[in-house]
């Protein structure tokens, strides 16, 4: 078996003084007068989170609250891959496999880990128990970088090998948002029947055959529409991260800038009112996980491998459904809208399908409740 080491965040102190003192020195710039968040990141809003990450930001408590779980390092799939580890409560907890995106990382799920090992903790049934395993994706945060792009197909591979072959559960559930979704996709496709079943909170697959009824066709329409304002970032990561990379990796601020703009904008907010769902301790602790570990550019790399991998479309070998049980929970203020269930059951065994009354596309920050409920009520039908 791997071997598995335990893992410690410990960033110097050197580090966070350059990081400081990067932010302080920034030499702040203009904004359209009608500008808002409409042109992208608001530069008044930039300006007090960032003089709140000199003055007021603790990362030393958010580096605690991350260190209070069990974290490991073990080879799999060719790589070093960071993993969170929390043992459920009571004598068979259910294996949990939950799989961050980007801008995203393990930060996310800070406020769910223990309520999914531990529900008794927190008025809930110990029999509803899972053994939680939050994993940094490849060239993300603590794990190490594929030399080249791999995109989550690739990324399913190495997660499966750390279910299997190094923590050693010959079954396990997945669950994801953003990239998580599509790692949690091609493992149900490729990966089964040791994934038994996934759970998603983002549908970013396609059916190689397309739209096939009106509805799904006014959908497909709509859709590109809708993501007319969203393509620039994705479009520049998935076709030239590198020349990305020089700015990113050099500017705290302009990476914070980067990611804040779509917490901003994919969240479920009020108005442009991103502190309505994201506290600045939130938003800074996850910026600051791609910044002290120098990882912006490698964790952009996963747009250049799907584009490689062959985009969207979920086909492999003659398969094209994913045919363990699956889980669709629907946030309404998703980004990326979800097609009519017609489309999402041809590419999956739909058995579980919850519209939910609130949150957005970081479903586990925005909505922990609704999260755990749905992840927990889901379980309980395979168990």
């Amino acid at each position: 078996m791997p071997s598995i080491r335990p893992f410690r965040i410990e960033i110097p102190d050197e580090t966070l003084a350059a990081i400081r003192a990067r932010v302080a020195a920034f030499p702040w710039h203009e904004m359209p007068e009608d500008g808002g968040w409409g042109y992208g990141t608001n530069l008044d809003y930039m300006k007090e989170l960032c003089a709140y990450w000199v003055d007021g930001f603790d990362w030393r408590r958010q580096e605690a609250a991350l260190n209070r779980f069990s974290h490991f390092i073990a080879p799999a799939g060719g790589l070093d891959l960071h993993f969170i580890h929390e043992k459920g409560s009571g004598p068979a907890p259910m294996p949990l496999l939950i799989a961050h995106g980007w801008p995203g990382s393990i930060v996310e799920f800070l406020d769910v880990i223990e309520p999914l090992a531990h529900p008794e903790r927190f008025g809930g049934r110990e029999e509803d128990a899972f053994d939680v395993i939050a994993p940094s994706l490849p060239g993300f945060g603590f794990s190490g970088a594929p030399p080249r792009p791999w995109g989550p197909r690739r990324m399913a591979g190495a997660f499966a090998s750390l279910m299997n072959d190094v923590l050693g559960y010959d079954g396990y559930l997945a669950q994801g948002g953003d990239w998580g979704a599509a790692i949690a996709s091609w493992l149900g496709l490729e990966h089964a029947p040791a994934c038994r079943a996934i759970h998603i909170n983002l549908l970013t697959m396609r059916h190689r055959d397309g739209p096939q009824t009106p509805e799904e066709e006014a959908w497909a329409e709509r859709f590109v529409r809708e993501q007319e304002m969203e393509e620039g970032y994705r479009t520049q990561q998935a076709t030239r991260p590198q020349t990305l990379s020089y700015a990113m990796m050099d500017s705290p601020v302009g990476l914070a800038a980067w990611i804040v703009e779509k917490f901003n904008a994919w969240s479920d907010t009020i108005g442009d009112d991103i502190e309505s769902a994201h506290g600045k301790d939130t938003l800074l602790t996850n910026i600051m996980v791609y910044i002290v570990t120098r990882t912006f550019n490698t964790a952009s790399w996963i747009y250049y491998g799907r584009r490689e991998e062959g985009g969207r479309i979920l086909a492999a070998e003659g398969r094209h459904r994913v045919e363990v049980p699956t889980a669709c929970a629907l946030f309404p203020a998703e980004m990326l809208s979800w097609p009519p269930r017609s489309y999402v059951e041809r590419l999956y065994n739909v058995q579980r399908w919850t519209e939910m009354p609130r949150g957005g596309h970081f479903a586990a920050l925005e909505a922990p409740d609704l999260f755990i409920d749905d992840l927990r009520a889901f379980a309980r039908q395979l168990r």
